[in-house]
Order: structure tokens, then sequence, then C-alpha cells
């Protein structure tokens, strides 16, 4: 014997604006950007994702993110990467979280687990241990701020190695003892008597990730 049942609608609970739903989620991400009708920049990561829900609004770029800036010719110029990366819109702050690595056409080469980049202010920052390469110094503390041509830069308990016939004309290699104090490490290292160690640091070129910034 049949009977009829009541059928009943499955629905699934409506969208609202208290939500975290993305405006655009886009996968296998590799393209150039374009400045001044030029291609200056290439970025390439696993998932893009736009969400204008979350406070604050922000890009997320949860499966890596490479950056590449090209010169006239196509060149690579200077990279960064890292393995997640959130880009603030409204705030206009770049964070880089895990494995930051950063090259600049100079040969200056920067890591951190952790790296900001504040387009407003225009300035560049990490509260972890980073540490500097350049291709004759090293220099590295738990605390990096620098302008965002990266040619002032601070650290604060640092510590760094450099060329003994910098500042007594040996060709040994010595290394400072950390510091406490926040130093000012400058582009040009004053000359000090033997014995004697100095912060050493270079002027590495302006580095542009995207061409998202100003």
């Amino acid at each position: 014997m049949l009977s009829c049942n009541e059928q009943k609608e499955h629905t699934a609970p409506a969208v609202n604006d208290r939500d975290s739903v993305a405006m655009m989620t886009s996968f296998g991400v590799n393209t150039l950007i374009s400045d001044s009708g030029i291609i200056k920049y290439r970025i390439i990561t696993e998932r893009w994702e736009v969400n204008e829900k979350r406070n604050p609004s922000r890009w997320i770029f949860d499966k890596g993110l490479f950056l590449e800036q090209f010169d006239q010719k196509f060149h690579v110029q200077s990279y960064v990467q890292c393995d997640t990366a959130f880009y603030y819109d409204q705030k206009k702050l770049w964070e880089l979280r895990s494995r930051v690595r950063v090259l600049t056409k100079d040969g200056l080469r920067f890591s951190s687990e952790q790296l900001f980049w504040d387009e407003g202010k225009h300035e560049l920052y990490s509260n972890v241990f980073s540490k500097l390469i350049t291709p004759d110094r090293t220099l590295q503390g738990s605390y990096f701020r620098s302008d965002e041509r990266m040619t002032k830069y601070y650290v604060s308990n640092s510590k760094g190695s450099f060329e003994k016939n910098d500042i007594a004309g040996s060709g040994d290699t010595i290394s400072t003892a950390p510091d406490t104090t926040k130093a000012k490490i400058r582009p040009q290292a004053t000359p000090q008597r033997k014995g004697q160690s100095q912060p050493a640091a270079t002027t590495p070129p302006q580095l542009k990730p995207t061409g998202l910034a100003r």
C-alpha cells in the first residue's frame, strides 16, 4: 500500500554580511603586473583570496607567495618569497610570515620569520630574529626596522661579522658581541682603532615587491 508523505525542502542558511565570504578566490596564479605601461613585476601563488568581510579586510596568500621585480630588459632585479602573506588593503600594510626571504639586485639578502611593510609610513619592520647578509658582511638581531629603500635600518640586540682589514688591515674575520641597546646601522662605517668593533652595513636599492604599492 502506498502512501504520500509530505516533502521537505532542504535549504542552506542564508548568507549574510557577518559571514566571512571571500569576494574572489583564484588558484594557480602566475601573472605579470605592469607599471606605467612597462612590465615590472610577477606574482606567483597557489591561492589568492580577496576577502572584504573580514575585519580588517585583506588579501590572503595562505599557500605561499613569490614576487619578482624586473628591469627594462626583463632581467630579475629582486624577489620576495614567504609561506604566508596578508595584504590589509585599507591599512596599506603587508604582513609576510614564515620563511621570509628577500634578495635585492645588489646582493643583499634578508631572512626572517616575519616582515611587515607599511606603505603609508614607507617603512619595513620585523619583531622577531632577522638576518641581513651582504656580499661581504652579516648582521642580525631580534628587532629590525628600515626605511622603504633600506638605506637606513635599526637593529636591537644586534651582532654581526665583517672583515678585520676594514679596521686593522688584516684579512681575518671577527664578530661583534651582542648589544642590548638599539643600534643605528649607518651606510658607511667610521674607521676605528685596531681591536675595536663597529657595526657594518651596505646601501641596498629600493625594493618594491609588487606593483600594488603606490
